[in-house]
């Protein structure tokens, strides 16, 4: 698939920071959310933006590689974890009510097949990917269904009114998808980019790394990004991958969760550098990658509250924080309209 993603409109840059200086407040003294204003008024290109329903898809995949013990967790804790947000008993559920955010749950691979009267979107490509240790993951075909599918969902969410959207996953082992992606496509040594996942002791950590190891030794494919991508991603992170191209192409907000969100969003830099214009960076994750992660896509995430639960939590989280730097800019009193006298010295807060 081609994408054609443009560069957000920075020209309304100076008119959106002028806005903003006349505020009854002193210059730079509401910090990130000043910068979040600007940087939504140039993707909407105007100067009083709006966030219209606001929209969570949660894609869910399993990994072949998770038999392979990468994971302290049995690969049937996927299904079960989709029937819990399907219940509204997980922290997204939990998040995104308490903040007004819709939520799309999405089979993208499990290995399970849903009940078709709940509301689980079905984009199955397969029952999970291979294991990557001794092959691929999934096929070209595979790969370019998947992309196309999350693509498509994205944007039947846009023409349905929505202009900004976070994305969640869930899926046992993916993880260690989201370390190699780091490791072959930022260039981090591979020691940096494993963690503990869903909760390694030491032993479990050291037996994880070294799979990751063997399965990128094993490696014989090219350096692509899309060839990577189809020997170590996931259903759900090629998805992912496919819907947040589309967004960019919408020129909608990507709200930007953890680590295997920003795994996906790493490899769509690489395919086109301009989608970082969209992102909003919602938090760093505890997982021990994610900081290189950030630091490689020049990232300033709004929290760091120790979360790494993944599911789009951070997303939900931050939703309301992003709401407040629209809230403020269209709303707020400049000095003339509250009849307050402003400073005759512009002086940095």
């Amino acid at each position: 698939m081609n994408f054609n993603i443009n560069k957000s409109n920075t020209e309304i840059r100076e008119q959106l920071q002028h806005k903003i200086d006349l505020k009854t407040k002193p210059i730079g003294s509401l910090g990130v959310l000043e910068k979040l204003a600007v940087k939504i008024g140039c993707i909407q290109n105007t100067l009083t933006p709006e966030l219209k329903q606001p929209t969570i898809m949660v894609f869910a995949a399993d990994h072949g590689i998770a038999l392979d013990g990468v994971s302290p967790y049995p690969q049937e804790v996927t299904w079960q974890m989709v029937a819990n947000f399907i219940n509204g008993g997980a922290a997204i559920n939990v998040f995104s009510r308490q903040n007004g955010i819709d939520i799309k749950i999405v089979d993208a691979g499990v290995n399970y097949d849903f009940d078709k009267n709940t509301d689980v979107i079905n984009a199955k490509v397969d029952y999970g990917t291979k294991s990557y240790l001794n092959g691929a993951a999934m096929t070209a075909d595979q790969f370019e269904i998947a992309l196309k599918r999350g693509a498509d969902l994205c944007d039947k969410v846009h023409r349905e009114g929505c202009n900004i959207i976070g994305f969640g996953e869930m899926g046992i082992a993916n993880t260690s998808s989201a370390a190699i992606l780091l490791h072959l496509l930022g260039n981090v040594d591979l020691k940096e980019c494993v963690g503990r996942g869903t909760g390694w002791d030491d032993e479990g950590l050291k037996k994880k790394y070294e799979t990751l190891a063997t399965a990128v030794l094993n490696y014989k494919g090219d350096n692509k990004v899309e060839s990577i991508l189809a020997h170590f991603g996931g259903f759900e992170i090629i998805m992912i991958l496919g819907a947040m191209l589309k967004a960019a192409e919408l020129k909608m907000v990507i709200m930007v969760d953890g680590f295997i969100i920003s795994s996906a969003l790493l490899a769509a830099s690489k395919i086109d550098p301009n989608m970082l214009d969209y992102c909003i960076f919602t938090h760093k994750s505890n997982e021990n990658g994610h900081q290189f992660m950030l630091k490689h896509l020049n990232a300033e995430p709004i929290l760091d509250l120790g979360m790494r639960l993944g599911e789009g939590t951070g997303a939900a989280v931050a939703y309301p924080i992003i709401e407040s730097a629209v809230n403020f800019l269209n709303q707020m009193a400049s000095f003339e309209d509250a009849g307050v006298s402003n400073s005759d010295k512009i002086v940095e807060a």
